[in-house]
């Protein structure tokens, strides 16, 4: 039976009152507001910027860590369980919380929040919270109009001004989200209406080349997302991001202050773990325990507590097996992933990114050196080093990392790479779009039950909704938002592709 727990709402409720001077859920509840403690819109930038945080953390970090990581096959759905078995059959209808929470807490929580927090930092002019704003926004929009295709945008974000706003095209808001990020960049940071923002800002504490970095590594993510469908646009972009002397992130965009407590923990952990009947639903799943243990690496140990984790194959979870019952819990039971980050874009990424960028449109000059220290960057992640994997011989070695005895393309082994860095850091959604987008890790011609089946290839997983040979692309637009918005678009099945995605 699934506990349907808002997490999100709860974490900025619990969370927002002790990052906007520990005032108390009752004096923020209040009906009669006291006029000596103003309300979150009075108080500016600094205190409306938080709170978009914490809703971008609590659904990413939650419901999305929780699909996300099932659709990219890092864990599976229980043996002889049923809380996510929509996740593992692709049965997401436009009901289904998986479609509604994010849609929702994203919009209500985040992107209201992060307008108002751009708009009272425009007109303070303190540019430090304007650009930290509007990457928040961008990042939040990106990750809205990846998973819905089109989204209300140019007349969203109005209130009671417009209730029906129209649906606007992927490629429009993204070239919009690219222009508002230029525009946050060329604002004066040495201007004296900035204000320093310390522990308001709950992901860099402040640091604003942090924040600019965060801005031209989203702005690279953007930029190659369009391969497929605007590759003129694509090559101009990151050529000029990268002729540009644009700094990246050499850091993890994450939030990181997590306690072991009731609301104050990772988003997932308290969503999957705390509140739910059972600490014990999500279970290594075969496709990546077989890659990790295949290579000796090391990282199956901090994701899954042992160095034989076994693995449920994937949406198997109706099986009466023996060994699924012993098979290893993602980040185990024992509190051992309560203080986990939420990573919005991880310094790993940031490199494969690089490296692609460098692949593709520079001739290859430096992917190697971009690929080693991607490689080396989520190694860290989990305390290990990956040095030994990028060396001459090594399993991951650029240029020589092989799949069924076969060496892998430049792509796909850097995308490879990428896939195993975001199952750290409830990252398993960013997988599933690269997936979308480039078509790797390879699909698999058999299930993994099969002797021939190659550890790491994704498989089609037991009787989906979907039909044979069909996955998810996207989520359908939420039945809660199509039954009172007369400008949605016709709802399309799961399967169709988004504007960028490679497709099936």
């Amino acid at each position: 039976m699934r506990i349907r727990k808002q997490y999100t709402f709860i974490a900025i409720v619990v969370l927002a009152s002790s990052v906007i001077g520990g005032t108390g859920c009752k004096k923020q509840l209040d009906i009669n507001q006291n006029p000596n403690v103003p309300t979150v819109e009075q108080g500016g930038a600094s205190l409306i910027f938080p709170v978009g945080v914490l809703a971008t953390t609590g659904e990413v970090g939650g419901d999305l860590a929780i699909l996300g990581g099932m659709w990219a096959e890092y864990y599976t759905q229980a043996s002889l369980a049923t809380q996510y078995s929509d996740i593992e059959t692709y049965d997401v209808p436009v009901t289904d919380r998986f479609t509604t929470f994010p849609w929702g807490t994203l919009y209500t929580s985040g992107l209201t929040n992060y307008q108002s927090a751009m708009d009272a930092a425009k007109t303070a002019g303190d540019w430090n919270f304007y650009l930290m704003s509007t990457v928040m926004k961008a990042y939040t929009t990106e990750v809205m109009v990846d998973l819905y295709d089109q989204i209300p945008y140019t007349e969203a974000l109005q209130g009671s001004k417009n209730l029906h706003p129209k649906f606007d095209d992927g490629y429009s808001i993204y070239t919009s989200l690219l222009k508002e990020i230029d525009t946050a960049l060329g604002k004066d940071f040495s201007a004296a209406t900035n204000t320093l923002p310390g522990t308001q800002d709950l992901i860099f504490g402040g640091d604003i080349s942090k924040w600019k970095a965060f801005a031209n590594t989203l702005k690279l993510k953007m930029f190659l997302r369009m391969v497929n469908a605007h590759p003129d646009v694509a090559t101009a972009g990151v050529t000029a991001l990268v002729n540009s002397h644009a700094p990246f992130l050499a850091d993890d965009a994450a939030v990181t202050n997590f306690s072991d407590a009731p609301g104050l923990d990772n988003p997932m952990y308290e969503e999957d773990k705390r509140q739910n009947n059972t600490a014990t639903n999500i279970r290594a799943s075969f496709t990546f325990t077989s890659w990790l243990t295949a290579n000796a690496d090391p990282r199956v140990v901090y994701f899954f507590g042992t160095a034989t984790p076994g693995g449920i194959n994937q949406g198997d979870f109706a099986a009466n097996q023996a060994s699924y019952q012993t098979t290893a819990i993602f980040r185990k039971a024992d509190h051992t992933g309560a203080t986990d980050p939420v990573v919005f874009l991880s310094a790993a990424e940031s490199y494969f990114l690089q490296a692609e960028a460098d692949f593709r449109y520079f001739g290859g000059t430096n992917t190697k050196a971009l690929y080693n220290q991607g490689v080396l960057a989520a190694f860290a992640q989990t305390g290990n080093d990956g040095s030994a994997f990028i060396a001459p011989g090594g399993a991951y070695e650029w240029g020589n990392e092989k799949e069924g005895g076969v060496a892998l393309a430049p792509i796909a082994q850097i995308i490879r790479q990428k896939w195993a860095s975001c199952a750290f850091g409830c990252h398993g959604i960013e997988a599933w779009f690269e997936k979308n987008r480039t078509g790797f890790p390879t699909t698999s011609a058999v299930y993994s039950t099969s002797g021939s089946y190659i550890p790491g290839q994704w498989v089609e997983v037991k009787n989906p909704v979907t039909g044979a040979g069909k996955r998810p692309l996207r989520l359908m637009f939420p039945f809660n938002e199509t039954i009172v918005n007369p400008n949605a678009p016709a709802v399309v099945p799961s399967t169709t592709a988004v504007w960028w995605s490679l497709g099936q």
